[in-house]
């Protein structure tokens, strides 16, 4: 055998046989219908309010043109120049965290660029710059964005222990919104929580864990998360738009909120 410091020059794109190419059809299908229904709601500025149930996308209302709000679930700091849907001022902070996120990045990468198409599928890109440029350098503001969506989780989980207040703010009350609310924040917290950068920042640079009892039972839950961060990334992208799909159904008058209890 003959050594040789050259690759085999294959000229099929893939000898890959299986559909490699519908997940990431799937991917762009799921994420072109989630950016479009989110895209509607959060120009419309309106219809996501049914008391007691606040819209995960309006949530929190920081502009002075919200509806009134009952249990301090309006929390106005923009004044009346603002004359654009108040969502707008929230989701870039979700927007961001998830636009970050590694795994996002590796399914819009593959669906939308196909940089690269697949595993083992041949790239028909003439260059690979990574994300040393702008504006896929802005990557690296992951991290940051973390931080922004801690909040942002702990005002949703406000929000959602309001749902078991009535239309009079009398505790004690759960409707199907209730549930609906309390799934999405488990969700979203389960999501958040499962990200690499918080795997890091809970015990990444811990050089002996006997030290950190802690943290390390910290990082063992987050790590068993981040093994599952994949299907959290979709399952909480689909939670928070059918809450709000639920709030703007209610809010609209298509149907009343059937109460439990």
């Amino acid at each position: 055998m003959t050594a040789t410091t050259t690759r085999a020059e294959i000229p099929e794109r893939t000898l890959r046989t299986d559909r490699w190419w519908l997940p990431q059809l799937t991917t762009t299908a799921g994420l072109l219908v989630f950016i479009g229904y989110s895209t509607w709601r959060a120009f419309e500025g309106a219809h996501y309010y049914a008391a007691p149930y606040v819209s995960p996308f309006y949530s929190p209302c920081l502009a002075a043109r919200c509806v009134p709000m009952r249990g301090g679930a309006d929390w106005a700091v923009v004044g009346d120049w603002w004359r654009l849907s108040p969502a707008l001022l929230v989701l870039v902070f979700p927007l961001g965290f998830r636009l970050t996120c590694y795994y996002y990045r590796k399914a819009y990468y593959r669906a939308f660029w196909a940089s690269p198409p697949a595993c083992a599928v041949g790239e028909q890109h003439a260059r690979y710059t990574g994300e040393t440029r702008f504006p896929l350098i802005l990557q690296n503001l992951h991290r940051y964005f973390f931080y922004l969506a801690i909040p942002v989780a702990g005002i949703l989980t406000y929000d959602a222990v309001l749902g078991f207040r009535n239309a009079a703010g009398q505790w004690g009350h759960a409707g199907l919104g209730t549930l609906v609310l309390l799934g999405n924040v488990a969700l979203i917290w389960a999501y958040t929580l499962s990200c690499h950068s918080c795997r890091h920042i809970v015990g990444g640079r811990l050089r002996h864990f006997s030290r950190h009892p802690v943290r390390y039972r910290a990082w063992q839950l987050v790590g068993r998360l981040n093994a599952r961060h994949m299907q959290l990334a979709w399952l909480s992208l689909a939670s928070v738009g059918l809450a709000d799909l639920y709030v703007y159904l209610v809010s609209s008058g298509v149907f009343a909120d059937p109460k439990l209890f």
